[in-house]
């Protein structure tokens, strides 16, 4: 997966899960790419793709912000980045010989442990 989708694809999940917040600004195209080790264009086009999706919107002189009319993340991208993850697991458990039986398990114990702690 190119390192720019990637970039919007952490960034939309970001925004969905309530991480980043509305109004919230995301770091500078020079200062990611040099965090991340990549190409400022990169980060620009990233941003581009999540300015033209209404993720993000940029205020010239300013920065580059969380849209203020919050997540325009609907149900079918929400599922689409967790699928996105479930796909990487199953394919990480295969690799180390996991069953789907111990990883379920291990899914739920994961969930109501973090139930717990809210």
């Amino acid at each position: 997966m190119p390192i720019y989708r990637q970039i919007v694809n952490q960034v939309k999940y970001l925004v969905g899960s309530g991480r980043l917040a509305s109004g919230e600004e995301l770091p500078p195209i020079r200062v990611l790419a040099e965090q991340l080790v990549v190409n400022p264009n990169t980060v620009a086009r990233a941003y581009s793709e999540l300015e033209h999706a209404g993720v993000v919107a940029k205020r010239h002189g300013s920065g580059t912000y969380v849209s203020d009319n919050g997540s325009p993340l609907k149900r079918a991208e929400k599922l689409k980045i967790i699928t996105q993850r479930a796909d990487a697991l199953v394919i990480e458990a295969r690799h180390l010989e996991v069953d789907l039986g111990e990883m379920l398990d291990l899914i739920r114990e994961r969930h109501r442990a973090l139930q717990s702690k809210e």
